[in-house]
């Protein structure tokens, strides 16, 4: 099965496609994907967020195609930064972004933390359903690993003893949230079909 997909975050994208693979489907980037404005992001929560973009890049396609909105929220700065995780330092980049959580958690023993995604899923450009995934750790006291991108470096994971930017792809593939929502979207696909020719015929959920 093919599944559409509007990022242009090549890390997303890898991410993408490696849950795919395990879910034996393919992903491809919605054609002409770069010549297209994108969206203002005004909605409050990754829901709305994931749905927004969702519904406007899939007019764009024919089928069903899917978009995330995802981010990081620590405990001790109430959630933040949540759906500004990518601009949190302004739109400065990844390094900017990690400089300024560190200093903000300067002095907070509470380093609780969980990354968050919502994957919507629409048809010819009408919402399907959405998927939610999470996965909980800690922000390490710096930067750690070569891998990932975003806060990975910083995004420590008990169970594997390292950072999301020292645990190589295959490994985060099988637990990140990111992998956890799409999963649950593939397992969404396999239950409500039986064969791809009845894709188009998912019922189709209001908002």
């Amino acid at each position: 099965m093919i599944l559409y997909c509007a990022t242009t975050n090549l890390g997303k994208l890898r991410e993408f496609r490696k849950a795919a693979e395990i879910a034996s489907c393919e992903v491809q980037v919605v054609p002409g994907l770069s010549a297209i404005d994108a969206p203002d992001e005004t909605g409050l929560t990754f829901e709305s967020n994931a749905i927004l973009k969702a519904e406007y890049y899939g007019c764009a396609v024919p089928g069903y195609l899917f978009c995330d909105d995802s981010g990081l929220e620590v405990d001790a700065l109430a959630g933040a930064p949540g759906v500004h995780s990518a601009r949190y330092a302004g739109g400065a980049g990844d390094a900017a972004n990690n400089a300024l959580l560190l200093e903000n958690l300067t002095g907070v023993e509470n380093r609780a933390a969980r990354f968050v995604s919502v994957i919507a899923l629409v048809c010819d450009g009408r919402l399907v359903e959405t998927f939610r995934g999470t996965v909980e750790g800690a922000i390490a006291p710096g930067e750690s690993g070569p891998h990932g991108f975003g806060y990975d470096p910083l995004f420590y994971y008990p169970p594997f003893g390292c950072t999301f930017g020292e645990a190589d792809l295959s490994r985060k593939a099988h637990v990140s949230h990111r992998a956890s929502a799409l999963k649950l979207m593939f397992e969404y696909l396999k239950d409500h079909s039986n064969s791809i020719a009845t894709y188009r015929n998912l019922p189709l959920r209001s908002t």
